[in-house]
């Protein structure tokens, strides 16, 4: 019963809040998700699992928005940016990648030509440097790091899609982006060519602790629910 009226509140809050960013463009869309929140949605042709709906967040408050994940391609980093900056007036704050595959920092380039700030785990940018990708320009190497905007933090819970994967939390929306890291309700294990299927489970459980007060959360693929889907990918990568 508590579960039923978690998603219920989930929903309604969704419902009712104002989407004054609301955008539909040719490549990328955003949609509201909380005050202050947004889930950029883009896809990506893939050779295993065809053309992928890839998630990403943005945080806008006052002028200033931060992106989590560039959208899955140059083109689409583009269109949302041209949306956020030209349109609406928006200064990018930062960029972060929450980790080193296309769907996270496909864009990076184009965003740093703009001159937006770039903050990612060391790890990112070491994987990133091996694959010869284009490099964030500011890392971390604790588990935890806050952000100048009040609130905002990243964590990295230990390896899972990747040994890299960070996840973001704005607690005044109380909304988790997990990234690959979390799967959306009844997925599958997708692309494991990186991941610690071993580690998976307790780096989740780690996330579960550290925000025991989330309520929303958004996965890189799928759609978003509650914290939930935290406890569904424990329990899908729970044999390892």
């Amino acid at each position: 019963m508590k579960k039923l009226a978690a998603v219920l509140a989930f929903i309604l809050m969704a419902a009712v809040a104002p989407a004054q960013y609301a955008f539909k463009g040719e490549m990328v869309s955003l949609n509201q998700i909380g005050d202050n929140s947004y889930v950029h949605l883009s896809y990506l042709q893939t050779n295993d699992f065809g053309n992928v709906g890839c998630n990403g967040m943005v945080i806008i408050k006052g002028k200033k928005a931060y992106i989590f994940d560039t959208p899955a391609t140059k083109e689409a980093t583009g269109e949302l940016l041209k949306y956020l900056m030209d349109e609406k007036g928006l200064k990018v704050a930062a960029i972060i990648p929450t980790h080193f595959h296309a769907d996270c920092l496909a864009g990076l380039a184009l965003c740093h030509a703009k001159e937006i700030e770039s903050i990612a785990h060391e790890r990112t940018k070491k994987l990133a440097e091996k694959k010869q990708l284009e490099l964030p320009k500011n890392t971390f190497n604790r588990d935890i790091a806050k952000l100048k905007l009040k609130g905002l933090s990243l964590f990295y819970p230990g390896e899972g899609h990747t040994s890299d994967n960070i996840v973001a939390y704005y607690e005044p929306d109380m909304i988790l982006f997990g990234g690959c890291l979390i799967k959306s309700d009844g997925a599958g294990k997708g692309n494991l060519e990186d991941a610690n299927t071993s580690t998976w489970s307790s780096s989740v459980r780690k996330v579960k602790k550290h925000y025991p007060k989330m309520q929303k959360v958004i996965p890189g693929h799928g759609d978003s629910a509650g914290p939930e889907l935290l406890d569904y990918t424990i329990r899908l990568f729970a044999e390892y």
